[in-house]
């Protein structure tokens, strides 16, 4: 056989025993079969068998600030009631340890698969742990887990949901007393305490829990996010198959947005989410029949939540009648400057407003405007919630948009839906649009565009080693541009470069096997509409130039590029 054939796998004791173990510990019958017959395969020699069972032996899933994530399987490295349970007793000691035993704790979940089941189990181990427990009665969005915790006093919430991940995935999220996802060193010492945690069959658990409805309340809340005289605003909306159409429809309504046109092959929750190949409102081709729909219906703005409505994208039609959906730095701004609009002027301490170091620095030109203050944080809204007393707005370009932080101390797309709805229909009154606005800010505090480009690498070492390099030798000019270095270890494993007009952060993703790298090029204010057209056929010109230096520099790096 040449030497470059590649071998089959082969079972090896320590994983065939590893196996039969998780099987002996596993509390669901259905997950025991499925990993027996994938072992049973393994020992028979099927090679893809072997492969499978070493994936999904792998783990464990790390319990990191956003949770867990992870496919629905059986196995060590997969979402399923057996690692559900040990996480939850790992929490449970977490919140012991922090002087929060019997507290209240808020379960809720979105409609993946495995979700109720999965809600369940965590719901009754920290019943047996004394915990008084309020589980959510249906699937919902993420916010309003979000929003229970603090309208109840809860000391934590669990959601069961992945978010826009795809569909074979679930995942658990943590909010602590504050209402907002927790931050280091908590995920530290919950995963210490779910590694010291027993096996899942040894993990008590009792009935007991309760109801708690506040979909009532929040809809009221977040109603009334909607300041505006204004109501005349036809509205087409998604909810990707997820779980937020419902509540966003009462909570227009409520607000006085009566004229809403929703995506019907999108709207009732769907596990296996058939008509998008990514439920990501960011993904190509994931808001085409929005878009159709509010073309068709003659809408003033598209809104498409992601499937537990924590984030929400704005579509809006083009001068010449094309429809386009906004960058998640485009709805930033016009959100931050509509919020800060309506704070009033008389109060005890200017209003903060805040985003990431890898969103458009626009906000803070617009924040100096209104006499506010501005913050970036690292990435994640865990961070943008605890971004400094007098948060009023914050978002990240990833869509995550917070416009009421004492509502929700967090992202939610359904109450950034209210206010955007108000802003349009604001405009509508005025014989202005959105793009009429974003026009505006530019002319006023000049032209930033954003740009991405991920360097798919699937060797974690490798992908380490090129941040290594690129730390010890950083570019001194990029598109022709000087840039001095800034390091954020040890708070953050993100490299920033900075010159006249050029911002580049390089960050290693959390969550995929990437290195994202984050562009911004900005012009100054142009100071007349006439000159505004030159000054982003300069900024783009810059950007193009910009990406193209890094694409170079980074050819052969990785196994692909993607925008």
């Amino acid at each position: 056989m040449p030497e470059s054939a590649e071998q089959p796998a082969r079972l090896t004791s320590d994983l065939r025993d590893a196996a039969y173990r998780w099987i002996a510990d596993d509390p669901e019958a259905g997950t025991r079969d499925e990993l027996q017959d994938v072992l049973a395969r393994a020992m028979g020699g099927e090679s893809a068998a072997v492969a499978d069972l070493e994936d999904r032996m792998s783990g464990p899933l790390s319990f990191g600030t956003a949770g867990l994530r992870g496919p629905v399987r059986a196995g060590a490295n997969g979402m399923n009631t057996a690692v559900v349970v040990r996480t939850t007793a790992g929490v449970a000691q977490w919140l012991t340890d922090s002087g929060h035993a019997g507290a209240l704790v808020v379960v809720g979940r979105d409609a993946r698969h495995g979700s109720d089941r999965f809600a369940v189990a965590a719901a009754e181990v920290l019943t047996a742990a004394g915990f008084a427990v309020s589980m959510l009665p249906a699937p919902l969005p993420t916010p309003l887990l979000a929003f229970a915790v603090g309208h109840l006093g809860a000391a934590a919430g669990i959601q069961i949901t992945a978010s826009h991940n795809p569909p074979a995935d679930n995942g658990y999220k943590l909010y602590d007393h504050t209402g907002a996802q927790i931050v280091p060193p908590a995920d530290r010492r919950i995963e210490a305490a779910i590694e010291a945690a027993p096996a899942a069959t040894a993990v008590p658990r009792a009935q007991g829990a309760t109801t708690v409805d506040v979909l009532d309340a929040y809809v009221r809340a977040a109603s009334a996010l909607a300041t505006g005289s204004a109501r005349d605003v036809r509205v087409a909306a998604t909810a990707l198959h997820g779980v937020g159409a419902d509540v966003l429809e009462a909570t227009l309504r409520q607000a006085g947005f009566t004229d809403i046109h929703l995506v019907e092959a999108q709207r009732a929750p769907d596990a296996d989410f058939p008509t998008v190949a990514f439920p990501n409102p960011e993904e190509p081709g994931a808001t085409d029949l929005l878009l159709e729909l509010a073309d068709e219906v003659g809408a003033d703005v598209a809104i498409a939540l992601d499937p537990d409505a924590d984030r929400c994208a704005l579509g809006v039609p083009g001068r010449d009648g094309t429809w386009r959906m906004l960058r998640g730095d485009d709805t930033g701004v016009l959100l931050g400057e509509h919020v800060l609009s309506a704070v009033p002027g008389e109060t005890p301490e200017s209003p903060l407003v805040a985003t990431t170091i890898v969103s458009s620095s626009m906000l803070e030109s617009i924040a100096a405007a209104h006499g506010a203050r501005y913050a970036e944080t690292l990435t994640g809204f865990k961070w943008l919630a605890r971004a400094g007393d007098g948060l009023v707005f914050a978002y990240e370009e990833a869509l995550g948009v917070c416009v009421a932080p004492e509502l929700v101390h967090d992202k939610d797309g359904i109450s950034a839906a209210v206010v955007a709805c108000d802003l349009v229909a604001t405009l509508k009154a005025q014989g202005r649009t959105p793009l009429d606005v974003l026009d505006e800010l530019a002319v006023r505090h000049g032209v930033y565009l954003t740009d991405q480009v991920s360097l798919r690498i699937t060797d974690l070492a490798a992908r380490a080693e090129l941040m290594a390099g690129l730390r010890a030798d950083p570019p001194s000019t990029l598109a022709g541009v000087e840039v001095a270095a800034e390091d954020l270890l040890p708070d953050a494993d993100v490299l920033r470069l900075r010159g006249d007009g050029v911002r580049v952060v390089f960050r290693p993703s959390g969550t995929e096997p990437k290195l994202k790298t984050y562009l911004e090029v900005t012009e100054p204010p142009p100071g007349e509409a006439g000159r505004l057209a030159e000054a982003r056929e300069r900024a783009g010109e810059r950007l193009a130039a910009l990406r193209a230096d890094l694409e170079r520099r980074f050819a052969g790096a990785g196994a692909g590029q993607a925008p």
